[in-house]
């Protein structure tokens, strides 16, 4: 087991996901920044399904009930053990009694906490994700609270012999991304001015976001004018209720871009006017608060190359450990 002391600001457990269910309203999930998982998982010698522990900005303090080994990976964050400063991205060994904190996070909004075999809560709707808002998942639906103990189930592989990851390998925080998307597929409800907004001017990540969406300001776009068909509202961002996709973006009003994640709603009367590519999701988890983006559009068939380099970015960084 580890012990929660102090459960930190939020931390839930998560893991790849739940799929197969969105369309009955239950959503992806999953950590946020899929890649930063990976790796703290890989360090421990964990597959990819494992489930971690996901923390934003202020992590907790856990003890350890017997000897654990665990890898801290994301934000850059000031990783203590009994008090003593650790290195992060790499391997750590504690012992019984031993406890995990964390400093002040230097960037970013999250990072995760993987323990060899795993955070072995119950598997609901094929993942042990923690989905707040359905109650579902992780430690009965929940943030982890004090006096939690998280169950660790037993490694079933062995440890890799490199203890940590390349700096090469390691994603960057920065203040300024470009992040790609495909336009549609409510983009010709936009003037030619409106999507020129959309692509070509910088946005910036306000305050409100969270694991279902992050609020952009800027400029705003410009709609069409148009009737609005029956069924839907009298904003010009409104449609007849539509599926969303994982990545989407809506503008309601027009003026605040939201881009849909990890725990988006499955559908809904806003019109969607481009989705963040797969790949770039992972990078668009790692945004604070005050980040500027600008949207870049791509076809679809380079959406598909990059998540194939997305994909190979990821089996090199974890093969350079000599692991799975």
């Amino acid at each position: 087991m580890l012990e929660v002391v102090q459960p930190g600001l939020q931390t839930t457990v998560q893991d790849e996901g739940r799929q197969g269910y969105y369309s009955l309203g239950f959503p992806q999930g999953g950590s946020m920044d899929q890649e930063s998982a990976r790796f703290a998982n890989a360090l421990v010698g964990n597959p990819a399904s494992a489930a971690v522990l996901e923390c934003t900005y202020i992590g907790p303090v856990l003890r350890a009930t017997e000897p654990v080994v665990v890898a801290v990976a994301g934000a850059p964050v000031p990783v203590l053990v009994n008090g003593e400063p650790r290195d992060e991205w790499s391997r750590l060994a504690l012992e019984a009694g031993d406890t995990l904190s964390f400093g002040v996070i230097g960037a970013g909004t999250k990072f995760w906490i993987a323990v060899r075999g795993g955070i072995d809560v119950p598997v609901v709707l094929g993942s042990r994700s923690t989905y707040v808002i359905g109650a579902i998942g992780g430690v009965g639906g929940r943030a982890a609270a004090a006096g939690d103990e998280l169950p660790v189930g037993v490694a079933l592989q062995p440890l890799p012999p490199v203890a940590s990851l390349a700096p090469q390998y390691r994603p960057v925080f920065e203040r300024t991304l470009a992040v790609r998307v495909v336009l549609g597929l409510y983009d010709h409800l936009l003037t030619e001015e409106g999507v020129r907004r959309l692509v070509e001017e910088e946005w910036t990540l306000t305050p409100m976001a969270d694991r279902m969406g992050l609020r952009f300001d800027g400029p705003g776009v410009e709609w069409r004018e148009r009737d609005q068909p029956f069924g839907a509202g009298q904003d010009p961002s409104n449609i007849v209720d539509a599926g969303y996709a994982v990545g989407s973006i809506q503008i309601p009003g027009g003026t605040q871009p939201i881009v849909l994640h990890r725990d988006a709603v499955s559908g809904g009367g806003y019109a969607m006017v481009a989705t963040v590519i797969s790949a770039d999701m992972d990078l668009l988890a790692r945004a604070a608060p005050g980040v500027k983006v600008r949207f870049l559009p791509v076809s679809m068939d380079e959406a598909l190359i990059a998540r194939g380099e997305r994909r190979r970015r990821i089996l090199a960084a974890v093969e350079s450990l000599g692991g799975l």
